[in-house]
């Protein structure tokens, strides 16, 4: 059996490594003003957050449509693929997985698995990179979805912010919190685990760094692990020098978030995704 494996462009994995395992990645939507941009493909992460400041409208997010999705699975079934896993960003926060869904319903030249990956970022790059791996080694579609959401229950995404005002401008929190975050200078954290987005606010930066330490000690050890951030590299680099102790050998991708989300939370967020070891 071949499986094949698609995801959307918020999972963040490194061009690389999608190119490498074989990975189809279907771009979600940036809308700036009256122009339309694919992610990923028609503008860069840097490019975007330099200028998200001073943007006269603030960009607008949107999913794919369902035939972006079906042109995807006909291309891997016409390449010989017998399955087809979707692995996408959850769905309380977007409505791509629902997309995807309804284009395997219309599909019928082979099974189209779809899963909420119940994350995003590289919470979600993580299942998708793991999938890919076992499918290249032959493990079974259902081998693949029993080790994902084993996985699924280990991870967590987790961030803090330079600022509430982007999450303002998105109309992601109410004008009364905003107020009350400028004038206390609060600096929000984001916490995604088991597909439940959660937020907190301290009141600076160094205690927000805190926070994420103790959900580092908390969870740690962990098998995967990776520094996230919103144009904001060396930050991520300073606080991966914070918690060099609990990391994991090897390697560590430091990824710029996708401005579908960073349209959101806004430049100057660094977080970590991890999975705990079991």
């Amino acid at each position: 059996m071949t499986v094949k494996i698609v995801t959307d462009s918020t999972c963040d994995l490194p061009a690389d490594v999608v190119q490498s395992l074989g990975i189809d990645v279907v771009p979600l939507y940036i809308n700036i003003g009256e122009e339309g941009y694919l992610d990923g493909v028609d503008i860069s992460r840097t490019e975007f957050y330099t200028n998200l400041p001073d943007y006269p409208v603030h960009p607008t997010t949107g999913t794919p449509g369902i035939g972006a999705f079906t042109r995807t699975y006909e291309k891997l079934a016409a390449a010989g693929a017998d399955r087809i896993l979707s692995i996408h960003i959850s769905k309380s926060l977007s409505a791509t997985v629902d997309v995807a869904r309804k284009a395997a319903e219309v599909f019928r030249s082979v099974p189209v698995t779809v899963l909420d990956s119940l994350q995003l970022s590289l919470g979600t790059g993580f299942q998708v990179r793991r999938a890919a791996e076992m499918a290249r080694a032959g493990a079974v579609l259902e081998e693949i979805l029993a080790d994902l959401a084993d996985m699924a229950r280990r991870s967590i995404v987790i961030a803090r912010l330079s600022t509430l005002e982007f999450l303002r401008r998105s109309g992601r929190l109410t004008m009364f919190m905003t107020g009350l975050g400028s004038l206390l200078k609060l600096k929000p954290i984001l916490t995604m685990v088991d597909g439940v987005p959660t937020s907190s606010r301290v009141r600076t930066t160094q205690r927000a760094e805190e926070q994420l330490i103790k959900e580092l000690e908390k969870r740690a050890p962990f098998e995967q692990f990776a520094l996230v951030h919103t144009n904001a590299a060396a930050e991520a680099e300073a606080f991966r020098q914070r918690i060099e102790r609990f990391l994991p050998e090897g390697p560590l991708f430091s990824m710029d978030i996708t401005p579908v989300i960073g349209a959101h939370i806004g430049p100057g967020a660094v977080g970590f995704a991890a999975v705990s070891a079991r």
